[in-house]
């Protein structure tokens, strides 16, 4: 039985050999088959908000704005709101949360703040104040939501023309109110969340880094090529002196005004894991503030000069340039090479070239 099987299976696989070569000769068996393609790798193209591309398997899960570690990276734009920084503006609320925080001087020689958030969202932030012209260019790169009080017309203009989403208290936008506590106009309340809630779906969400960061505390560029700095002192203007002190328990620089502490309405030390200081070429525009005081600009966009970084007790030179307004700030050593931060929050000091300087001890 076995054999009359196996001699069948034999005459029929010679049978079907026989019939695939005839049909191949009608068919021009003179011809190679066609052979089959050669399968291509693909490469998913960067995600929208990310500055390097999508991350590599072997990455951890970063805040884009601080660098920090995250399980999860929270799908909502950045929000950048104008804080004051004037004596009577003091103690602010919401400046402890922030990611990242410019200072800036305006007319008079004192400064305001640009306040970022995104990998935290503060209940309230107080005093927020009017938008200036160099603002457009400090939140143009994150594509997010920029809050304020009011401001003069071209200079809000500049801030919409390059993609950023405004939200104004002087139109009726909400989510401001007044404090009874304190004197107008350094009284304006922000809620965050009601900020963000009224994003448009132009936003980029998440944000796109601003910054290179090391991967761990400690392995940024500061502490591994910078020499010890236990303090600079920045002379933003006669009327403006901010100092960062190093303080090891917490690993960051604490922030003075002057011989003052720094803090929060609740009580809580204004301090950064990063302090960044660079000069900036400032000119007078042609626009006065209500008491006939011109109003400064700090030159970003399309510039570039020397600064100084500190992270974890340490300082290092380097160069910044910036390609355009759209463009985020871009560090490199003194020998060119790349600058990465710590992971942590960062402020950012714009020193007025020639008026203003900084001492690192």
């Amino acid at each position: 039985m076995t054999t009359r099987r196996t001699t069948a299976a034999r005459a029929t696989g010679v049978a079907l050999v026989i019939a695939l070569g005839l049909a191949g000769c009608a068919l021009g068996g003179s011809e190679e088959p066609e052979p089959l393609p050669t399968p291509t790798a693909t490469v998913d193209a960067p995600v929208k908000g990310e500055r390097n591309g999508p991350p590599k398997p072997d990455e951890p899960v970063v805040w884009p704005l601080t660098g920090v570690e995250t399980a999860k990276v929270k799908n909502r734009p950045a929000l950048s709101v104008k804080i004051e920084n004037a004596a009577e503006a003091r103690p602010q609320r919401g400046l402890v949360e922030a990611d990242i925080v410019w200072e800036e001087v305006v007319e008079g020689g004192i400064t305001r703040f640009v306040a970022t958030y995104h990998s935290n969202i503060p209940d309230v932030v107080e005093p927020v104040r009017s938008v200036r012209p160099m603002d457009a260019a400090i939140v143009a790169p994150l594509d997010g939501i920029l809050a304020f009080s009011g401001g003069q017309g071209p200079f809000i203009a500049a801030v919409k023309r390059l993609g950023t989403q405004t939200v104004e208290m002087d139109i009726g936008d909400a989510g401001f109110s007044r404090d009874p506590g304190r004197a107008a106009p350094h009284n304006v309340i922000g809620r965050p969340s009601t900020f963000l809630a009224q994003a448009d779906r132009q936003r980029t969400s998440p944000p796109p880094a601003q910054f290179q960061y090391a991967r761990k505390i400690g392995q940024g560029t500061a502490p591994q090529e910078g020499k010890s700095a236990r303090e600079v002192d920045v002379r933003l203007s006669p009327a403006q002196r901010s100092v960062w002190t190093w303080d090891k328990g917490s690993k960051k620089y604490l922030r003075s005004e002057g011989s003052s502490a720094s803090v929060s309405a609740d009580g809580r030390r204004h301090a950064a894991r990063n302090v960044l200081v660079i000069s900036t070429e400032v000119f007078n525009t042609n626009f006065v503030d209500p008491a006939g005081a011109p109003v400064p600009e700090h030159r970003l966009g399309g510039s570039g000069g020397t600064g100084t970084l500190l992270s974890m007790g340490h300082s290092v030179t380097v160069r910044w340039s910036k390609k355009n307004l759209r463009s985020p700030i871009v560090l490199k050593t003194w020998r060119g090479g790349e600058v990465q931060l710590d992971p942590g929050n960062t402020w950012i000091e714009l020193v007025p070239r020639g008026s203003g300087d900084w001492s690192v001890r």
